[in-house]
């Protein structure tokens, strides 16, 4: 069984050689390591090309200009001719073993179009180790199932699947951040099983990340999620999954309105009126009909046709009475998502 592995580059000199090392050493010998360098300022490239130099199963493809990450990774997916295909970024690496773990579970059962590998979070500054939290106990799923559980990431994104499910749902070019999730939900809902195995993905946490940062990139989550919905319409998805994920839309609209408000004056002037431009527009997309009725008689989930100015007065009667809850019991109230 052939597997590719896709790696965009950017900027990555500095991790670089720990990840290529980690793919060129792999027990599973029979894989082909595709590097994309998006236009990289620094020496990724001279890396790369040393590494290629010295074994064949590297191939290597330059952007002429900084594309992101989807693009990027879709450039590699055109070249790709595994069986399998998954992807490694950068400043990541594998166990030597994963691969051939990934593969020994994939071969034993003509139905497995998905393997998932087991994630170790690193702590770029403490050097800690620490496995992902599944939220089941179950390790074999059908495909709207690691669907479903892949909303709360209950089950997480970094896995293996079947050449001609990626083909078909490449990554998602419409926006450059957080496109990548679609891609991993697309995959699950069109593989007929998801199975867990003990290949160990090492997966390294910066501080300054997009997804722990207080910055406006935070947002653009909003037209990642819209861009999925409107490929779920176009492949005629069940109403229950886009029931399912009309919720996970306004969920997370609700918790990022929460974040800006908890965090508005971090933000310029501009990047607030844009911001609340985004929520907005955003918030006009959602379909109240399709969320359950638990959810819209929950406070601060309460859909109001006049947005931001009552809505935000919903949300920031919550923040008060949350703030006091945690108050009165002598703890730090969560500032994050609802």
């Amino acid at each position: 069984m052939k597997v590719s592995v896709l790696v965009a580059v950017y900027n990555a000199e500095k991790y670089l050689p720990a990840c290529l090392d980690s793919l060129v050493g792999q027990t599973h010998r029979d894989i082909q390591i595709i590097c994309i360098d998006d236009a990289s300022t620094d020496a990724s490239w001279q890396i790369l090309e040393e590494y290629a130099a010295k074994d064949s199963r590297i191939v290597l493809l330059r952007q002429a200009e900084n594309r992101g990450i989807a693009d990027t990774r879709n450039r590699g997916l055109q070249v790709a001719d595994g069986d399998y295909v998954t992807m490694l970024d950068s400043d990541d690496w594998l166990a030597p073993n994963a691969i051939e773990q990934a593969c020994h579970v994939a071969m034993s059962d003509a139905e497995i179009d998905c393997v998932l590998l087991d994630v170790c979070h690193y702590d770029d500054d403490t050097g800690e180790e620490s496995y992902y939290d599944y939220r089941t106990e179950s390790e074999v799923y059908s495909g709207e199932e690691a669907f479903r559980l892949s909303l709360d990431w209950s089950i997480h994104g970094l896995y293996m699947v079947r050449h001609p499910i990626h083909v078909q749902y490449p990554y998602d070019t419409a926006c450059r951040f957080y496109s990548d999730e679609n891609t991993t939900r697309l995959h699950y809902l069109h593989s007929r099983k998801v199975v867990r195995c003990k290949g160990v993905y090492y997966y390294r946490q910066h501080a300054a990340s997009v997804t722990h940062a207080v910055t406006p990139m935070r947002f653009m989550s909003l037209p990642a999620h819209y861009s999925m919905k409107q490929t779920m319409l176009s492949e005629g998805v069940g109403e229950e999954q886009l029931a399912l994920y009309e919720e996970y839309r306004w969920r997370s609209l609700v918790g990022l309105y929460v974040f800006f408000l908890t965090h508005r004056q971090a933000f310029s002037s501009d990047e607030q009126r844009s911001i609340k431009e985004k929520l907005r527009h955003y918030h006009s997309t959602i379909e109240p009909h399709r969320l359950p009725s638990s959810l819209k008689r929950k406070f601060g989930y309460v859909p109001s046709p006049s947005f931001p100015r009552l809505y935000e007065l919903q949300i920031r009667l919550y923040l008060f009475v949350r703030r006091l809850y945690y108050h009165l019991r002598g703890k730090s109230s969560p500032e994050e998502l609802m």
